[in-house]
């Protein structure tokens, strides 16, 4: 298969893994590092060996590429996907797809109308640790899935990023950063989301910085900090969802746990890939369960390849762009009810992503 070509927009924080990992996939030739500050591109370019370091505009206007990978902040990620999708280009966007859901249509309506592809990360789902879950399920090992709670309880950012203002502006907050991980896994193991409600909070209207390069700076925060919801998904399962970035004092609640007509299984974090998967059928006792699928490690990087391997073969990727409309709807919705005291009926679908390949010898539940 040919390699489909790739440029990088934005080169900050989290670039170092997607620049690593993109290096290795058979599926990516990763050619070109582009940023807003052009010397921050040539410092990537030269640190991974790669051929071309862009402003953005220069890598939106060259032919090659293929695929533009958006990590930009949250605030610009509908208006690069824009741009790579009017350039002709299929893109792949960190989470979420976009700040409001006009922006997300916007973004899959252009690349409909293009005949382009849209992905959006998170694709740990794609990892061991969920997927195991997921063949777990499909296999009917704890019956029929009756409910899901998951659990993302922090003290906020402040303390170790760099740059964590974005994360208590508009289109930030627990729900927004870490919401997509959960919503994600949840659609992958339960399947599409009927309604939403919940109740959404700023619980200190002011953070101050004490991580080192911006020490003391107080930031105004303009976005609930601690989002509780409550989902119905089209099957009949219910789940709730607790993101916080005010829970200073700890915890000891699970990242996430599924209880079924025949059993409980204990989901690994969804913001890794691998982790432990343990499972309680009835009458018996919590036992862990090997993975029946690989790719636990940080793959960053993997839903790109998927993608890759997509446009060059046909048929669908999984980091889809419905799916990650269906997760940025929910996300509004909860703090639509919260704020209105009603639910939020959800006017989006997406199917569940096709399961990856399991290990030839997967063990044996």
């Amino acid at each position: 298969m040919k390699p489909v070509k790739v440029g990088i927009v934005g080169c900050g924080n989290i670039s170092q893994i997607y620049f690593t990992n993109l290096k290795q996939y058979p599926e990516i030739e990763l050619v070109a590092a582009a940023d807003i500050d052009l010397e921050r591109a040539k410092q990537r370019a030269e640190e991974f060996d790669l051929p071309k370091a862009y402003t953005v505009e220069q890598l939106m206007a060259d032919p090659d590429i293929e695929l533009v990978v958006n990590l930009t902040f949250p605030k610009a990620h509908a208006n690069i996907c824009l741009q790579a999708l009017e350039a002709g280009k299929h893109v792949y966007v960190e989470k979420p797809l976009a700040v409001t859901r006009e922006e997300g249509r916007q973004v899959l309506e252009l690349a409909a109308a293009k005949g382009l592809r849209v992905a959006s990360a998170p694709e740990t789902f794609l990892g061991g640790g969920i997927q195991t879950c997921r063949k777990l399920i499909d296999d009917g090992v704890i019956g029929q899935p009756i409910s899901i709670s998951g659990f993302m309880m922090g003290g906020g950012p402040e303390g170790w990023h760099p740059d964590p203002e974005f994360f208590y502006e508009v289109g930030g907050g627990p729900m927004f950063d870490m919401g997509p991980y959960y919503l994600t896994a949840y659609i992958t193991l339960m399947g599409p989301i009927r309604r939403v409600t919940g109740s959404a909070v700023i619980s200190y209207p002011e953070r101050t910085i004490t991580s080192e390069k911006k020490k003391g700076k107080v930031m105004k925060v303009e976005t609930p900090t601690y989002i509780a919801g409550v989902i119905d998904f089209e099957s009949g399962a219910v789940g709730t969802l607790i993101t916080s970035f005010d829970t200073r004092g700890g915890t000891t609640l699970p990242k996430m746990e599924i209880h079924g007509s025949e059993g409980s299984m204990l989901v690994p974090d969804p913001n890794m890939f691998g982790g432990t998967v343990k499972l309680r059928r009835l009458g018996g006792e919590w036992e862990e369960v090997s993975l029946t699928h690989d790719n636990t490690d940080n793959n960053r990087g993997i839903g790109v390849a998927d993608m890759a391997r997509a446009i060059r073969e046909g048929g669908p990727h999984r980091a889809n762009g419905a799916m990650a409309y269906h997760v940025l709807e929910a996300m509004h919705g909860f703090h639509d009810a919260s704020r209105e005291g009603k639910h939020y009926t959800m006017e989006s679908t997406c199917a569940r992503p096709e399961p990856m390949p399991a290990l030839t010898n997967s063990p044996a539940v």
